[in-house]
């Protein structure tokens, strides 16, 4: 017995073999799929063997080439769009297929990214292959039905969600708030873990007036909101940051209520979707970021933004209450209190020396957040996960 334990032990500690079970990935970019790539690429960097599982797009790739120039195959299932919101997409395939594809890769561990469908289906066949799972979760569902006008099916969703985070080995939430919603609603083995930032991309020194001037006259100050433009994220409620004398608005993203939102505020500039550098000098040049979606498990925006030397105004509620510090990096507010936001706004938005010490701490709080010590910690999560099913399997 001592020696068949031995050989997987040395492999765990050395190479670690993990399939990404993502419910969404690329060329779809969002949390999920943000995540998922950081997280590859460092483990890709560091030798693990990977794979990746991910909803079928017309056109996708069939591999991942990583930063460090390592290809990861993505094995894609068969999905069709998801009804009003065609970025979405629902996979529909089999555990039973699964369970093949587990069994072809022979993984120590599977992540599960925002498990709902095809995660669920995942974690099924990852029980009957004995393989354990770690299941991220990153999506607020149950909160997205009401805001899709479909509040009946916040408890179903819920009760999906129990169903298929109780069957993982491990689950692990972005922010308190987050956990602690979790465990109330009855998901079990609950850890926490945030997501890291990218510090050598978003920074203050890249803080541009050439491209602030594209935006806002030199007597404006400029707030930003990025992110994507849909229900969930709310983007409507910054009609009172609009409306302001002195202040342009700039919003980064797009989304289905792009057309929406420029009718709602015609005053306000519309960078679209923009990403790298591009993106990071954008953050940079602005002098206040606000995020006004109440559904945000943690908020990465926020933190690029921060990253960015901004500080940061939203809602108190969710993963914003873990990284924003109030009257040091920016300030909550209560959600749906919009004229509380504006208020915030303008206490730092027309003080300029209160307004620049919070962007410094805002930027020294994310500083040690990088993704390489954030995917070490998630390494640890794995091997955590994989010793604990080595104990369940030697008492069967």
């Amino acid at each position: 017995m001592p020696v068949a334990l031995a050989k997987p032990r040395r492999r765990i500690l050395e190479i670690v073999r993990i399939l990404f079970v993502a419910e969404s990935f690329l060329p779809h970019m969002n949390g999920v799929t943000n995540s998922v790539l950081r997280v590859v690429d460092h483990f890709a960097a560091s030798g693990d063997d990977l794979g990746i599982i991910a909803p079928k797009w017309p056109g996708a790739d069939k591999h991942l080439r990583t930063t460090c120039g390592r290809k990861v195959r993505v094995h894609r299932v068969v999905s069709a769009p998801m009804p009003g919101y065609a970025d979405v997409r629902i996979a529909a395939t089999s555990a039973t297929t699964l369970r093949r594809r587990i069994d072809e890769f022979q993984p120590d561990v599977i992540h599960l990214a925002s498990p709902m469908v095809l995660g669920g289906r995942a974690v099924v066949a990852a029980q009957k292959a004995g393989v354990p799972t770690v299941a991220v979760y990153q999506t607020d569902i149950p909160g997205y039905t009401a805001r899709y006008g479909m509040p009946f099916l916040e408890n179903a969703t819920w009760q999906l969600l129990r169903d298929v985070h109780n069957r993982a080995t491990l689950n692990l939430a972005p922010s308190h708030a987050t956990r602690d919603e979790l465990i109330q609603h009855g998901i079990e083995r609950v850890d926490l873990w945030r997501r890291g930032v990218d510090t050598s991309l978003f920074s203050p020194s890249l803080r541009s007036e050439s491209l602030r001037a594209q935006y806002a006259k030199r007597h404006e100050k400029l707030v930003i909101y990025m992110g994507r433009l849909a229900a969930e994220k709310q983007v409507e409620d910054l009609k009172v940051i609009h409306d302001m004398p002195g202040v342009r608005l700039l919003i980064v993203g797009d989304g289905p209520e792009r057309e929406t939102l420029r009718r709602m505020m015609p005053r306000a500039r519309f960078a679209g979707f923009r990403s790298g550098t591009d993106l990071a000098e954008h953050l940079a040049s602005a002098d206040l970021f606000i995020h006004p979606g109440e559904l945000e498990t943690f908020g990465q925006t926020v933190q690029e933004a921060m990253a960015s030397g901004l500080p940061v105004i939203a809602p108190r509620r969710g993963g914003p209450v873990d990284l924003v510090s109030p009257s040091r990096t920016g300030w909550l507010y209560t959600p749906g209190m919009l004229d509380e936001m504006r208020d915030r706004a303008s206490d730092l938005l027309f003080d300029d020396a209160k307004r620049r010490a919070f962007g410094r701490a805002a930027a020294d709080s994310v500083r040690k957040r990088t993704w390489p010590v954030l995917a070490e910690q998630l390494r640890g999560y794995y091997l955590q996960a994989i010793e604990q099913e080595q104990r369940v399997s030697a008492l069967r």
